[in-house]
């Protein structure tokens, strides 16, 4: 596994919590894709190391999207809500992640 290259503290905060939405979850059905909320300065190699130690699958490849916070209004002042980065998970095939029975685990 490739999670040997990196620190084991570092791997366990990469993720910071799996994307649930409509969009996330067609992607899942038909990519055999899983969508994940990391942290903004995590790297593909970090991403996918961290998903294979969590989860014990293999990992296939990985995309990365950074996501602009959308702007706000708060009363008369406009002000913004945080970027944050979106990580595409690409399982290797036969492979995949049920996150019901990795809470309780």
């Amino acid at each position: 596994m490739s999670a040997q290259n990196f620190n084991q503290e570092r791997l366990m905060n990469v993720l910071l919590a799996p994307q649930i939405s409509e969009k996330a979850t067609f992607v899942a059905e038909k990519n055999e894709q899983v969508i994940f909320k990391v942290v903004s300065d995590a790297t593909k190699p970090e991403i996918k190391a961290a998903v294979e130690l969590l989860f014990k699958v293999n990992v296939d490849s990985v995309q990365v999207a950074n996501v602009k916070g959308k702007q706000k209004r708060f009363g008369r002042f406009m002000g913004s809500r945080k970027d944050w980065k979106k990580a595409y998970v690409c399982l290797a095939p036969g492979q995949e992640i049920n996150f019901a029975a990795s809470e309780q685990g």
